[in-house]
């Protein structure tokens, strides 16, 4: 079985406020006193604290083009998974020595914030000195499902070449989607709710050499799911316009969490044979607070089971794909006992759960 030994961040430069947020958009959005009477205590109740941006505020407030925004994205979501990346492999809190670029068998590159033909993994290969047959494995449209899905499907691809390497890289820019002039209450949701992240994960096959580099107890991933709900499809997306990316964002999304997310996590402890009493801890994205808070309810588990995904919403917000893994690192950092259990967990468009059960070790 695959194991995630090592995970790297790339932070974007800005870091912004909740409090700062909400100034911000009483500038940009024209609403009445009594409209903001109502959409004010979003923000105030997101359980966000702060979060990073890879452009400031000052070019958030002007209108820019579809073209304008991806040229932005190209060049920063590029930057920040260099950082990742390079962190990733040299991280000396996950790894006794660092692990060489030429070691890297394939890269996956997540991301539903930008577009790039040649995919970014190209680009990331491009800067630092890959081997050339490197397996590329762009995804894309996954959103915040996308970090859990990475991992699972480089899991299947390491089962089948146990002795190679793959550097997960989840790269999410949600501050190049705003749009200004979007009145819509998903958009409002969405810039309560969403930052900028990017990290890198290292994931080997049991077989892989360079196992031997990892300090202490690692998650070994033992199996994976995914569960996509049938007429489900405007839960959450984007909206393609010429002003690039609206978001869609329902408030249906904690009920689905009480119904298909929780069908989905007890048919799959089910088929593993394990209690939902003898999970450690659930690495979960953190989509909102009431997403958290019906996690909790749902399966009558503790807010500690989930603690590091409220801590990374505080401190990041929702950043799609990547916040996962924030997640993940934050949990490898703690001293959990040897074959202990944990569930990884993310939805996303479609609407889609996906589920992975790690064994630490």
């Amino acid at each position: 079985m695959p194991y995630i030994f090592s995970i790297g961040q790339g932070i974007p430069k800005y870091t912004i406020s909740q409090d700062q947020v909400k100034v911000f958009i009483k500038h940009i959005f024209p609403f009445s006193e009594r409209k903001w009477s109502k959409i004010l205590p979003i923000f105030d109740n997101a359980a966000i604290h702060e979060r990073q941006l890879a452009v400031g505020e000052e070019w958030l407030k002007k209108d820019h083009t579809f073209a304008e925004k991806n040229k932005k994205y190209q060049k920063y979501a590029l930057q920040y998974a260099l950082n990742a990346v390079d962190h990733c492999l040299t991280n000396e809190n996950m790894l006794s020595e660092d692990i060489p670029y030429e070691a890297i068998d394939m890269i996956m590159f997540i991301s539903s914030t930008g577009i790039s033909t040649p995919s970014l993994d190209a680009f990331v290969m491009n800067e630092r000195p890959f081997r050339n047959d490197v397996v590329r494995m762009p995804l894309w449209g996954l959103g915040c499902s996308g970090g859990t899905a990475g991992l699972a499907r480089a899991s299947d691809w390491l089962i089948a070449h146990p002795e190679k390497l793959a550097l997960v890289i989840g790269c999410e820019l949600c501050s190049l989607t705003f749009q200004k002039n979007d009145l819509k209450m998903s958009n409002v949701v969405g810039t309560a709710l969403f930052g900028d992240g990017v990290a890198a994960a290292l994931v080997a096959g049991d077989r892989s050499p360079y196992l031997t580099k990892r300090r202490g107890i690692v998650p070994k991933i033992m199996q994976t799911s995914c569960y996509t709900a049938e007429d489900s499809l405007q839960v959450m997306g984007w909206e393609v316009t010429n002003q690039g990316f609206e978001v869609i964002f329902s408030k249906s999304i904690p009920k689905r969490v009480k119904t298909i997310w929780k069908e989905h996590l007890t048919t799959f402890l089910n088929e593993m044979n394990v209690q939902k009493g003898n999970i450690h801890s659930f690495i979960a994205h953190p989509g909102g607070r009431k997403v958290l808070e019906a996690m909790e309810h749902a399966l009558d588990i503790s807010r500690e089971k989930l603690h590091h995904s409220y801590n990374i919403l505080k401190s990041h917000g929702n950043m799609s794909s990547a916040t996962v893994l924030y997640v993940l690192k934050a949990w490898m950092h703690e001293e959990i006992s040897r074959r202990e259990k944990s569930i990884l967990s993310s939805l996303g468009p479609g609407f889609s759960s996906n589920l992975i059960l790690v064994e630490w070790d």
